[in-house]
């Protein structure tokens, strides 16, 4: 999978649309939440859990693909990179977890329909 696949994979999602808030960094929102760092493509930073010990795992069975993300890992984010050892279709997976993640933390009025 390339970085612009994914990137159409979480632009597809209900609500969800693109935003550059730092110079060269794409990231896919859904209301005003980012459920996805795209970066510069070779990478997706997602909400792997509430914290870190569900984090943690992707760390354990991917530690040369899964880090902790800088400055929001301690709240369970993790940077997957593309195109190593983790499955395609485990990462359209945490995708959808991080989407589901952040839509529920959403006010209602902010919820996609």
């Amino acid at each position: 999978m390339t970085g612009t696949e994914l990137l159409q994979y979480c632009l597809a999602k209900p609500g969800a649309w693109q935003d550059e808030p730092w110079e060269g960094d794409v990231v896919a929102k859904v209301g005003p939440k980012i459920f996805a760092f795209l970066g510069r493509g070779d990478t997706v930073g997602v909400k792997c859990g509430k914290g870190r010990d569900p984090a943690d795992e992707w760390l354990t069975r991917y530690p040369s693909d899964a880090t902790a993300s800088a400055y929001i890992g301690r709240h369970g984010w993790n940077t997957l990179r593309l195109g190593g050892a983790i499955p395609d279709d485990e990462i359209y997976e945490a995708v959808d977890a991080s989407y589901e993640a952040v839509v529920t933390s959403l006010p209602k009025k902010d919820r996609p329909a």
